[in-house]
């Protein structure tokens, strides 16, 4: 691999990494309301 390709897939990993984190901050807030809908008040 050239370099070039060696900084795209690095940034490419970076982006993957960014947007697993907002996925699972995203699902925790769903689990969040989902659970508080559910309860009986």
């Amino acid at each position: 691999m050239d370099t070039s390709m060696m900084k795209r897939m690095k940034e490419l990993e970076q982006e993957n990494a960014r947007l697993k984190r907002m996925y699972a901050e995203e699902k925790l807030k769903a689990e969040i309301v989902t659970e508080a809908l559910e309860k009986k008040w």
